[in-house]
């Protein structure tokens, strides 16, 4: 049995467009992140949907119905199933601060200076324990945490659908360039992370995932 999960960044939002930390706290989309779920809506116009999902934030909420908005394949639908399982990762005490700062006082520490020196340092799994043991209040997500949340999630999808099955489900970068890391460990995602209103195909089946594609958003790649 495998069915297909495509797997959509939410548009951009006040707090990305500031280069903010956002994970469990939550802003609305900008112009640009209205414009980014329309594009990734027209993307999958074509795609029959069996069931939609969206992690239990407004702005997956509602990057998710101007994606179905924009869908002509799919004649009727249940309303959007909402999934914490496939929330952002956990940023604690660092929630809404500014990004740059943050990862200097996470990466300091261990001789780094931005997220990306200190994944590549290390590992974007290591990052999580980083910042776990520098949050004043150690309410970040550890990387254990953060599988044990992600790993039910996909548990689930598995107990709710059937060979062939298509789903639609939106989410955040940080969870999706996990995903892709543990399950393509080939492709970079250093250089090469989701953007908003990005496309990644996941082929889940009983005992694996497999990445499908990546980080889609030109008009010219495959959906």
């Amino acid at each position: 049995m495998t069915f297909s999960v495509y797997m959509v960044r939410h548009g951009q939002t006040q707090l990305n467009k500031y280069r903010r930390m956002q994970g469990w706290c939550d802003s609305p989309l900008t112009a640009k992140g209205i414009a980014d779920a329309h594009k990734a809506g027209r993307h999958l116009a074509q795609v029959n949907f069996d069931r939609v999902y969206h992690s239990d934030m407004t702005r997956t909420a509602w990057t998710c119905k101007i994606i179905m908005d924009e869908n002509q394949a799919t004649p009727q639908f249940d309303p959007p199933t909402a999934l914490h399982y496939f929330r952002e990762q956990c940023y604690g005490y660092f929630e809404g601060q500014d990004s740059a700062n943050t990862w200097i006082m996470v990466g300091m520490p261990h001789g780094c200076k931005t997220f990306e020196e200190l994944i590549t340092k290390f590992s974007l799994e290591k990052s999580r324990d980083m910042m776990k043991a520098v949050d004043p209040f150690h309410d970040s997500e550890s990387d254990a945490e953060f599988w044990e949340r992600v790993d039910a999630g996909f548990d689930l999808l598995r107990q709710n659908h059937h060979d062939g099955d298509r789903v639609l489900l939106v989410s955040h970068g940080t969870c999706i360039r996990s995903i892709v890391h543990r399950y393509a460990p080939e492709i970079d995602i250093v250089k090469e992370r989701p953007l908003n209103g990005s496309v990644t195909k996941l082929t889940v089946s009983p005992n694996n995932i497999q990445v499908a594609y990546y980080d889609h958003y030109r008009d010219d790649q495959e959906y």
